[in-house]
């Protein structure tokens, strides 16, 4: 079962280049002459930008040569070169395919792409690559201004030892940041660059906080930050990088609904135009009408399932916050007089009645259909319909047939969702809220250091609405693939997006330090940057 996707005629395939060198006080196409460009009280000779993968330029699930070149910081950089700033170095990978090795062996894969449709490898449009950038094997040398680390959570730029090649096999290391750490494999994120010496700084971090429970849907493998823990790294992040005198500009973290990770696989996706699942309904139906007589029977009717042959369906789902019906299933079932004869019916043996209504039992205890109120991760698009091989051999161990094993065993129909793969309100209530306590604590730093603040979850808010973010001549949206804002990730801005952030950051500085960007028509010009990069770019 494949998501949908209506794609626009045209996508921006092509890479586009990135400078702005445009005079500050020269007259723009409509003829307007601007304001000198001025700084205001802001110094910005020495910039060091730091954080995460949305600091690095992460896109399209990997890092690369054209992503980096187009980071917001990048492209801030830039922009603070035409009044004092300086040079701005970042350790760039070693090609444009994405991707990292270790000691020749690939640990990250390549970057996605698009030919027009739904992200796919791009080694399954030009065939194999050799990742190039290796972490044992040539890393660059710093200092580095971008000190922005892929993955890296708020704690972890306070951490000695986290770009120490040997901790990697421990899992207390980051691949990214042993790039990064040259002869002082133990200093900190943070060390390197206070060793900097910035003027002044971008702090963008603590979405890796949150985001790691949510794209694991919640399944409690990666726990969100604890407050406490988010308090310390953070208060301490700032008062160690305005020590010196800094000035900086912070972000926050925005909702997870906000982007096109948890927005684009739909709630309904099974489609009875699909032949293999139309084919199946009659049959899914009886099996489930067995089931919804005990869920009405215990007063659980809004667990009722129930496909239909004329609309998309809603994908079937395990819902942990449920109360565990599976003893109650199984009773009923073997109680049932009925029971054997719906076994031979769906072509099982009625002295097998023992066996199954257990399995029955534990695979539906928690299931339910999904809402429109449940968000899926990206790659459950890739699972919904497929056979989950592993349960069906544990089917077939059990006594069952291959072909009713396989049956049983169809993700998202049969096969209840594991909660890896959805996000269920309780869940996303769980997010909202430490989202909404980070922020407070993210706000309440940037106030009390009279740092400038971006609302960068307001931003990708309006970027989410139905009428998406207009600005200049364009308007981007959370729409994959088509929508301008996000990657083919679906979490990470695409360059135009980063150009996005890149002016809001600067509109924020102006607020903050008087400095004109805005002003003098220094933001810059969304249509000079991609958002689709080519599946030839190498």
């Amino acid at each position: 079962m494949k998501v949908k996707y209506i794609w626009l005629a045209a996508l921006s395939l092509t890479f586009a280049a990135c400078n702005n060198d445009d005079d500050a006080s020269s007259p723009d196409d409509n003829g307007m002459v601007y304001p000198p460009l001025t700084a205001g009280t802001a110094d910005f000779s020495n910039y060091v930008s730091v954080g995460n993968s949305l600091t690095a330029g992460y896109t399209d699930n990997a890092l690369f040569i054209a992503s980096q070149n187009n980071s917001f910081p990048k492209m801030l950089a830039e922009k603070f070169e035409m009044v004092g700033g300086g040079d701005f170095i970042q350790p760039l990978t070693n090609d444009n395919y994405g991707g990292l090795a270790l000691a020749g062996a690939r640990i990250a894969a390549p970057r996605l792409v698009t030919t027009g449709g739904a992200p796919v490898s791009l080694e399954s449009v030009i065939g194999p690559v050799t990742v190039t950038t290796d972490i044992a094997l040539n890393n660059p040398t710093g200092p580095f201004n971008n000190m922005g680390v892929p993955g890296a959570k708020s704690y972890h730029l306070l951490a000695n030892g986290y770009g120490n090649i040997g901790n990697l096999s421990a899992g207390l290391a980051n691949p990214y940041f042993v790039r990064m750490t040259g002869s002082t494999p133990d200093a900190s994120v943070i060390e390197l660059t206070m060793a900097q010496n910035p003027t002044f700084f971008s702090l963008w971090i603590g979405n890796n906080d949150i985001l790691g429970y949510a794209t694991s849907g919640g399944d409690g493998s990666n726990p969100i930050t604890d407050q406490a823990t988010f308090n310390y790294a953070y208060t301490t992040l700032v008062n160690t990088l305005t020590s010196g005198g800094s000035q900086g500009i912070v972000a926050n973290i925005p909702y997870v609904t906000s982007i096109a990770h948890f927005t684009t696989v739909p709630y309904n996706a099974l489609d009875p135009s699909n032949p293999d699942f139309a084919a199946q309904i009659p049959l899914l139906n009886m099996v489930y009408g067995s089931l919804n007589q005990i869920f009405e029977a215990v007063g659980q009717s809004e667990r009722t399932i129930e496909f239909s042959e004329t609309s998309a369906s809603a994908v079937v789902i395990k819902d942990k916050s449920l109360a565990d019906l599976s003893q109650v299933i199984t009773g009923a079932l073997l109680a049932s007089p009925t029971f054997p004869a719906f076994l031979e019916q769906i072509g099982l043996p009625a002295s097998a009645a023992p066996i199954v209504a257990p399995l029955l039992g534990s695979t539906y205890g928690q299931a339910r259909q999904a809402t429109a109120s449940d968000l899926f991760v990206l790659p459950s698009s890739a699972i919904i319909g497929t056979v989950n091989t592993t349960i069906a051999n544990a089917l077939i161990s059990q006594g069952l047939p291959q072909n009713i094993a396989y049956q049983f065993s169809a993700e998202g129909i049969t096969l209840p969702l594991e909660d890896k793969w959805v996000l269920i309100p309780t869940e996303q209530d769980d997010i909202k809220t430490a989202t909404d306590a980070f922020n407070a604590t993210i706000k309440a730093a940037a106030d009390q250091a009279n740092l400038a603040f971006v609302d960068a979850n307001a931003v990708l808010q309006k970027v989410a609405t139905p009428g998406g973010y207009g600005y200049g001549d364009f308007i981007l949206n959370s729409e994959l693939v088509t929508g301008g804002a996000f990657s083919l990730d679906g979490v990470h801005p695409t360059s135009r997006g980063y150009a996005l952030i890149a002016n809001e950051f600067m509109k924020a500085i102006d607020a903050t330090y008087e400095s004109n960007f805005e002003a003098s028509g220094n933001l810059i010009n969304l249509g000079n940057y991609p958002t689709n990069y080519s599946p030839l770019l190498q």
